[in-house]
């Protein structure tokens, strides 16, 4: 019986759903993180988005099934392997879907309405819009920032222009990376191969992906340059006297110190693509790479402390 709750659990994908900590993103750079009751609505949105990404896994798992046995990695998955059946797999689907559309539908018409899309958007790349070259790396990077969007509705709390910019090529450059990945994975198979496993790769080089990885890393560091020169965080008390330090603080973009690990970020993340030929899993590179994780721990800190204390 442990085995199969195991199993089901696998299913779920729970290590994916750390990307839906984007939700917070919002609440984060508003200054508005204490905030009990945004907070536990953001939190809220979270659950919510976890249960109908996982929905979206398993639908995906269904209709790549027999491709996965071929992979080197997703053939150890519980449908691919047996180690599931479709009968609960389609259960599964059914409970994630509808719990998180009615769960949506109590936050807000908006939210709800962006959950639909989230869900439709997915399951078409499922079925259809994966095999289309471009369309297919445009529709992961749009799953990305619905997640911000996502949290920007349920909390009433908007990203700059500069920021969401931000969101925009760093999500792009996060699909072509696990593109990039794949293609690399695959490169000792014959084209059949390739094409039967997965189609697209066959419409791309790896000059060409390399040219689109260096085009938004390039985008998302000076977006977020831009962002954190122009922005103005509202920040919070901290509680004890910070006019002792007006001399120093001034006016100075104390944000501008967070561009250091988010270069270090995007260029360890490339050492990974290219040196170790990861990045077909982004959750799992940013869960094994000690200094990666190191990396996002250290900006957090400094974007908190500088938002809510200096700021």
């Amino acid at each position: 019986m442990k085995k199969v709750f195991r199993d089901i659990f696998r299913l779920l994908r729970p290590r994916q759903w750390i990307k839906n900590f984007a939700i917070y993103a919002s609440l984060l750079f508003s200054g508005e993180l204490f905030n009990l009751w945004s907070f536990l609505d953001a939190s809220y949105g979270f659950l919510i988005f976890c249960a109908v990404s996982s929905a979206i896994y398993v639908i995906n798992d269904l209709f790549d099934t027999k491709k996965d046995r071929l992979h080197p990695f997703k053939r150890f998955r519980p449908l691919a392997s047996g180690d599931v059946s479709r009968g609960v797999a389609v259960a599964i689907v059914i409970i994630l879907t509808a719990t998180s559309f009615i769960g949506s539908y109590f936050i807000n018409p908006s939210f709800f309405a962006i959950t639909i899309i989230y869900f439709i958007l997915h399951v078409a790349y499922s079925a259809y819009l994966k095999h289309i070259e471009i369309v297919d790396i445009l529709t992961l990077a749009g799953g990305y920032m619905l997640r911000v969007f996502a949290g920007e509705v349920v909390t009433g709390f908007h990203l700059s222009a500069w920021l969401f910019l931000t969101v925009i090529s760093l999500s792009l450059f996060l699909a072509i990376g696990k593109r990039r990945s794949e293609l690399t994975l695959f490169g000792h198979l014959a084209k059949g191969q390739v094409i039967s496993t997965r189609k697209t790769l066959s419409h791309y080089s790896e000059k060409l992906l390399d040219v689109y990885l260096s085009l938004f890393a390039t985008s998302t560091f000076i977006s977020y340059s831009l962002f954190t020169f122009v922005a103005n965080p509202k920040g919070m008390p901290t509680g004890f006297d910070m006019m002792i330090f007006n001399d120093f603080l001034g006016d100075r973009k104390w944000l501008m110190l967070t561009i250091l690990p988010v270069v270090y970020g995007l260029m360890r993340y490339l050492q990974r693509i290219y040196e170790n030929h990861e990045g077909e899993s982004p959750e799992r590179v940013l869960l094994s790479d000690r200094p990666l994780l190191l990396t996002v721990v250290i900006y957090t800190v400094l974007v908190v402390t500088i938002i809510y204390f200096i700021q």
